[in-house]
This record gives C-alpha cells, sequence and structure tokens, in this order.
C-alpha cells in the first residue's frame, strides 16, 4: 500500500491557503464572462465561485493564486486525484498516437478491457463502452434489459440518480431536475431505498431494509399494483446524489433474490460509488451480490477523460452488430489514462486505504454529529461521506440552507464540498482517494468549525 510521505507528494501540502477572499478579482472577471456567454443552467460556480488554475492531487488552485482542500472531487471523477503522474505520462503517450478509433480494437483498447475483467466478477465478461457520460451507460444498460427481455418497464428507487438523458432522466427522482421539461420516458416506477434515518415505515431502523425490499417484491407478485413485469430493476448500491447513503448490506441481497425469483434482471449503477471509491472496487461486493448488468463512468477515465462502459453476463450478449452505437465510444486517450489509473488503483491497494482512512474521516463527522444540534446524521463508506443537516434532531426537519452555508462557508475558509439528498441538506463529501490523510482530517476539522459558526448564527 501506498505510504503517506508518498501521497503527501501528490497533492500542494500548504493547503488551504486562502490569500483572497473568493472570488478574488481574477475569478470574478472570468466569472463574469461566464454569466454573460455560457447558458444560465450552469450550476457549480453558483454554489463555490471560482475559477480553477490547476489541480494536484487532492488540491486544486483557483485563477487567484488561492490553494483548496478538494473534498468534492468533480463529483467522485478524480478517484487517483489531478494531474496524477502515472496517468498524465500515459496519456501523454497515447495521445501522440491515435486519439479515436469508434469501436475498431487497439492494444490500447483491449489493455483497458482486460483490466476490467480482471477487476469484476467472472460472470460480467462482456464489456461495452458506450458515449462519453455516464447517462450514456445508463441508456446502455436500459437497451440491453429491454432487448433481451422484450419488455420495456423499469424499477427505480427513491432518491436514486442515474443521470440527465432522456430514460437516465425518467429514472432520476430529484424532482429539480425533472420538472418543466415534459413528458420523460414512460413506464419507470419507484420503490423505497434503504433509507433508514428517514424510512417510511414506523418499524425498527433494525428493520427498515426488509421493509423496502418486501414493498420491491410486493408491487412484482401482486397482479393489481399496477406495475407489470418491468425489463429490470436498477438500483445503486450506495447512493450519491440522494445523500450518500449506505443501505444494510442485507438489503441489495434480499433485492438480488426477488429479482432472480421474478426473472427480472438486475442492474447496479456503480457510476458515482463503483472503481474504489467506498473501499472495494465496486460497492455491490459488500453485499455479495451479482448484478447483470453494471454501469460505470466518473473515475473510468483516469483524470477525467470523458468514458463509460457496461459489463453484462454472457447469457445478454445477443445484440447484433450496429444495433446500438456512437461516436465516441472510442477515446483512446481515455482508455489509456483509465487503464493506468485502475493498475495504480490496484498496485497500491488504493480501495483499501480509501476503506481504513474513511473509517477516520467519518469517525470524525460521528464526533461533529454528537456535539451539533443541526446534524441530524453523519454516515458514509470508504470516502464517500454525507452530513445531514437538519433545524431540530428530534423532528429531523430538514434544513437546506444550512447545508448550502456549509459549502459556501467551507469554501471560503479552502475546503470544496458538495451539496444533495432528498432535500437538498446533505453536505457530500468525495474526496480523491489519494488524499493524504493530513488534508482530510483538516477538511473534516475545517467543516466542524463551520457547522459550529452556522449553529451560532441560527441561535
Amino acid at each position: 500500500m501506498i505510504d503517506e510521505k508518498t501521497l503527501a507528494g501528490l497533492s500542494w501540502p500548504e493547503a488551504p491557503k486562502i490569500l483572497v477572499e473568493p472570488p478574488g478579482p481574477k475569478s470574478r472577471e472570468i466569472l463574469k464572462k461566464q454569466a454573460d456567454w455560457e447558458s444560465s443552467a450552469v450550476s457549480y460556480s453558483r454554489g463555490m465561485p471560482m475559477a480553477i488554475a490547476r489541480g494536484k492531487g487532492a488540491t486544486i488552485e483557483d485563477a487567484d493564486g488561492n490553494i483548496y482542500i478538494d473534498m468534492f472531487g468533480g463529483a467522485g471523477v478524480m478517484a487517483v486525484g489531478h494531474a496524477h503522474p502515472e496517468v498524465l505520462e500515459a496519456a501523454h503517450r497515447q495521445i501522440d498516437k491515435a486519439t479515436h478509433t469508434l469501436d475498431i480494437p487497439s492494444e490500447t483498447r483491449e489493455e483497458l478491457v482486460e483490466t476490467l475483467r480482471g477487476l469484476l466478477p467472472a460472470e460480467l465478461s462482456r464489456i461495452f463502452f458506450g458515449g462519453p457520460t455516464g447517462s450514456d451507460a445508463v441508456e446502455q444498460a436500459l437497451k440491453l434489459a429491454k432487448w433481451n427481455t422484450g419488455r420495456n418497464g423499469i424499477i427505480a428507487f427513491e432518491g436514486g440518480y442515474h443521470g440527465m438523458t432522456g430514460a437516465s432522466l425518467a429514472l432520476t427522482t430529484d424532482s429539480g431536475h425533472r420538472d418543466g421539461v415534459g413528458q420523460l420516458v414512460p413506464d419507470v416506477h419507484f420503490v423505497p431505498y434503504d433509507y433508514t434515518y428517514r424510512q417510511p415505515f414506523g418499524c425498527p431502523d433494525t428493520e427498515s431494509d426488509l421493509y423496502a425490499a418486501a414493498w420491491l417484491d410486493r408491487v412484482l407478485s401482486d397482479s393489481h399494483s399496477g406495475i407489470s413485469k418491468p425489463a429490470a430493476v436498477i438500483i445503486e448500491a450506495i447512493q450519491g446524489e440522494g445523500g450518500s447513503i449506505v443501505p444494510n448490506p442485507r438489503f441489495l441481497r434480499n433485492i438480488r433474490e426477488i429479482t432472480r425469483r421474478h426473472d427480472v434482471l438486475l442492474i447496479c449503477d456503480e457510476i458515482q460509488c463503483g472503481l474504489g471509491r467506498t473501499g472495494k472496487m465496486f460497492a455491490f461486493e459488500y453485499s455479495g451480490i451479482v448484478p447483470d448488468i453494471v454501469t460505470m463512468s466518473k473515475a473510468l477515465g483516469g483524470v477525467g477523460f470523458p468514458i463509460s462502459a457496461i459489463a453484462y453476463r454472457e447469457s445478454l450478449n445477443t445484440w447484433p452488430a450496429g444495433k446500438t452505437i456512437g461516436t465516441f465510444r472510442g477515446n483512446m486517450v481515455a482508455f489509456a489514462a483509465g487503464n493506468a489509473a485502475l493498475k495504480f488503483m490496484v498496485r497500491e491497494e488504493i480501495p483499501a486505504r480509501a476503506a481504513a482512512l474513511g473509517e477516520k474521516v467519518l469517525s470524525g463527522l460521528k464526533e461533529i454529529e454528537k456535539k451539533s444540534s443541526i446534524v441530524g446524521e453523519a454516515r458514509g463508506i470508504g470516502l464517500m461521506m454525507g452530513i445531514e443537516m437538519v433545524k431540530d434532531k428530534k423532528t429531523k426537519e430538514p434544513a437546506p440552507e444550512y447545508a448550502k452555508k456549509v459549502r459556501s462557508y467551507a469554501h471560503r475558509k479552502g475546503v470544496m464540498i458538495e451539496v444533495g439528498g432528498h432535500h437538498n441538506n446533505v453536505a457530500r463529501l468525495l474526496p480523491p482517494l489519494v488524499i493524504p490523510e493530513e488534508l482530510a482530517l483538516k477538511g473534516v476539522a475545517i467543516i466542524g468549525e463551520v457547522i459550529e459558526q452556522i449553529e451560532r448564527e441560527a441561535t
């Protein structure tokens, strides 16, 4: 396993270093151009106003020379950090050779396929590269499921996020993304996820996963549930945008058993929680199950090169040639970078390190929860964390305004995080898996200070 001294050299050790309160003058100038020239849909620079100049490891420098601890990691993209030297070297070698090949094979492409096959369960033996985004992977997974079953419906879970294109958006439950865009793909249905902190069943928390799984079983078993037998059930083994929700491992085991019994395909969306993020290469491994189809993206591109893929069982490999195509499914630079990143993660046991460091980070967040009257729950696994902000611990009334303040105040102090959750009241942490322990714990301490400040302002 890689040592802390080596990891420290991948980031700027002086972070956070705030020279001028963000956004500084150079950032403001660039932000003004973005506001004037780009779409009004731009969002991240509103919550964290800055213009980025460069990144290194788990740190980012803005246009004004401020250096931040990056505990957002490009929404989970930057698993091995910014400007990882091995990954950049592989990308630079490839960029001078060939960059775009559609699905015509190459040594570079097949090296990545071979690496992925070595990481995935043996049952998931087929790989297909879709378009460049996670949404593309979801679309391809749905198409594969529908083609093989001859059925149309899809069941997803409350709190799920699967993308922003047609079918993937239809599977995403956040009304903020869905409202006002018209009719989405039909025959999509939602069932409860194992969200213990806000479980709707009135049962003991230790049984909420059983009740949630039973709900799925009921709608598939009852001919009067209003839901015809679907092509597939799609689930995040650990929910990301829904609020960093970690279910009981028993939940996914039961979901797998239910889908198998009803002859329904199971798709595990590992776009955010996969590839080492949670402490295992794939989050579904915590449950000991093997789905029928897996979606991958984000960290697959090494240092942010766009790429997505699905892996699936041999029995589903029934597509005729050309049945599903895409111009940007042959990004050679992404193949090279992704392969280098995955090999680094395996060689240096990065997922295991994420699990160990995650325990320390979560312990620090739990201390904040214990002391604070506005933190309802701190939760997470590996380096995928959430802090659910509430107005009152007893009523659990969501406090989205507090979560936004955590993001804003932390940013001013040099720590980057994001906000999500059912009520947009969860401060979310997705740092690069190579973040030095010192920087990770420093970031937690700053977040604790920020929450204390917000609590004082609220009283």
